[in-house]
């Protein structure tokens, strides 16, 4: 068996199974999950449409590097959205579609990581998306956690990050905007983590999958702040996309990488031996996807009205603010958080993610999830009104 294997951590959600097992929510109130953030607004017609018309594609094998109008469809989309130079993104070498940025970003630790230099290190935010983790570890490095504290916006303080460690780092996962607390990495701080990838030869990966999902400002990306620079080959920098945020189809399991050419072709190279191609039929669907916004505006403009309603109940009693981007609300508690995600399942049948299960505990002794829950604004705005009346009660009633 793999060694690494034993590494491990459960998934989040299977803690989450755990802490609720011995309990019975009252049947009396309707169950409202919002510790997952699956989105659960309808796939646009217009997808699933174009998914039925491409069933013809299930007859044929599919090719790694994504048919040539899907490529074309994401540089055109890359461009636009991010500002990037007409033809500074050429389809044949900076793209790669994959199954969403799941696999992806899984996927390129085991293509980039070199363990023969002794004791890489693959640096990521704390709290952080598991597969980084889990990413880490299976390609033999070790895992090094940037806690995201309230006292530097829920981002890492990349300045504090001793010498040693940047010279032994090979990957830096970045996630902006971030899960969970929704902020975004400034146009100086992305210039800054390029810099320090050029001194000392590390990767960036940068998970975007929420970059559609804002309130007032498009959040900036890596690849827009590497042509500011006039770094136009976007060396040592990578992109991952996703349309299951944007486009509200998680199960189309849809997205892309984009970036540094020669990563691209090693990345390439991997991803042809392990056999994960993208069904033509997919393929097809995520070409058209790529190509309206209409639909993601609408998209937007429902996430914030959520936002809107849920704050207005729940700030007079629970501290939070609303984020730049994304989906999810990440309030402190008054109580450890594993209790709190207890006390409102237990008693008004509302399921949330503590925030101790998306962090690790550092060598300081800081777990930057502790007190914190994470809420995932997907369930339709009169369940999350609900709920967030629900959670107020609780508050009312236990802790205030």
């Amino acid at each position: 068996m793999n060694p690494h294997l034993k590494f491990l951590h459960p998934y989040p959600f299977e803690k989450l199974n755990r802490l609720k097992s011995d309990l019975i929510p009252p049947s009396s109130l309707s169950p409202i999950n919002l510790s997952i953030g699956e989105p659960q607004h309808p796939t646009p017609d217009f997808i699933t449409h174009a998914l039925t018309q491409a069933l013809a594609g299930l007859g044929k094998y599919p090719v790694t590097k994504g048919s040539d109008s899907l490529r074309k469809n994401i540089a055109d989309w890359l461009m636009q959205r991010f500002q990037l130079p007409a033809e500074s993104i050429d389809p044949n070498v900076h793209i790669l579609p994959v199954n969403g940025t799941r696999e992806a970003l899984f996927a390129i630790a085991q293509t980039v990581i070199n363990t023969e230099v002794k004791n890489p290190l693959v640096l990521m935010p704390n709290p952080f998306y598991q597969i980084y983790e889990g990413a880490a570890l299976l390609a033999g490095a070790k895992p090094y956690y940037l806690n995201a504290l309230s006292s530097s916006h829920f981002q890492p303080d990349f300045k504090a990050v001793p010498e040693a460690i940047w010279a032994q780092c090979q990957l830096l996962y970045l996630c902006s905007p971030a899960n969970p607390s929704g902020t975004v990495l400034d146009a100086e701080t992305f210039a800054y983590l390029i810099q320090l990838a050029d001194e000392y030869d590390f990767i960036i990966a940068s998970d975007e999958c929420y970059s559609e999902l804002y309130d007032n400002e498009p959040p900036l990306g890596l690849l827009q702040v590497c042509a500011q620079l006039g770094r136009l080959d976007f060396k040592r920098c990578l992109v991952f996309h996703s349309l299951s945020k944007r486009s509200n189809a998680p199960g189309l399991r849809s997205g892309f990488v984009a970036g540094d050419a020669a990563i691209m072709r090693d990345f390439l190279l991997y991803r042809t031996y392990h056999g994960c191609a993208m069904s033509p039929t997919v393929q097809a669907a995520s070409a058209v996807a790529w190509a309206d916004e209409t639909h993601v505006q609408a998209n937007r403009a429902a996430y914030q009205a959520k936002f809107d309603a849920m704050l207005a109940i729940l700030q007079p009693v629970l501290s939070m603010s609303k984020p730049p981007a994304g989906f999810y609300l990440w309030p402190q508690v008054p109580v450890d958080d594993t209790e709190f995600a207890r006390k409102l399942f237990e008693t008004q049948n509302i399921t949330v993610l503590p925030g101790s299960f998306l962090s690790r505990t550092t060598e300081d002794g800081v777990n930057p999830g502790q007190r914190h829950i994470r809420l995932a604004l997907v369930a339709s705005l009169a369940e999350c009104e609900m709920a967030a009346q629900r959670i107020h009660e609780v508050m009312l009633h236990h802790y205030l």
